[in-house]
C-alpha cells in the first residue's frame, strides 16, 4: 500500500496549503500508482505531514525552506513513466501548498522508496504486490482504473 510523507519547516506552507496538502499528495500517489478510485484504496494511501521546528533545516547557502517528499510503494508498482509523473506532480503540489513558483522546484526533493516484495505487512499479514494487483483489478471494473501493466 502506498505511503507518502512531506517533511517541511514549520510555517513554510500557506494555511490553505497546510489544510489540503496531505490529501492532495495521497491522491497524486494513487493516481500515478494506477490504483482504483475506491474507498478501500483511498483509506490505504497514508499521508504524513512532518513539520520541523525553527532552525532544523538549512543548507550551506541559505535558510530558505526546502521540502522532502518521501514515497513508499511496493517494488513494481511504479514504472519509470509513472515515477516521473509522480515526481513532477508531487513537486507541483508542494509548490502550490507553499505558495511558491515553478522556479522554486529545486527546493522540493521527491524520494521514491520501493519496498521489496514480502517485506510489507498490514493487518497482521504480509502483503504481496500480486495481492494488491488482484485487488486493483477487482476495483478496475467498478472505476475503469487500476492499470498496473504500462511501462
Amino acid at each position: 500500500m502506498p505511503m507518502i510523507r512531506l517533511t517541511t519547516p514549520a510555517g513554510a506552507l500557506t494555511e490553505q496549503g497546510r489544510r489540503g496538502v496531505q490529501r492532495d499528495l495521497a491522491a497524486v500517489l494513487l493516481r500515478w500508482e494506477g490504483a482504483p478510485d475506491t474507498a478501500f484504496f483511498r483509506a490505504q494511501a497514508w499521508s504524513y505531514l512532518v513539520e520541523l521546528p525553527d532552525g532544523a533545516q538549512t543548507t550551506a547557502e541559505d535558510d530558505a525552506p526546502r521540502f522532502l517528499v518521501e514515497v513508499t510503494v511496493p517494488r513494481g508498482a511504479l514504472s519509470e513513466r509513472r515515477k516521473a509523473g509522480l515526481v513532477e506532480e508531487a513537486t507541483k503540489t508542494v509548490l502550490a501548498a507553499a505558495g511558491l513558483a515553478p522556479d522554486d522546484a529545486l527546493r522540493v526533493w521527491v524520494l521514491v522508496h520501493e519496498q521489496p516484495d514480502g517485506t510489507w505487512g498490514a493487518g497482521g499479514s504480509v502483503i504481496r504486490y500480486a495481492d494488491l494487483v488482484a485487488l486493483a483489478q477487482q476495483g478496475k471494473g467498478d472505476q475503469g482504473k487500476g492499470d498496473k501493466t504500462d511501462a
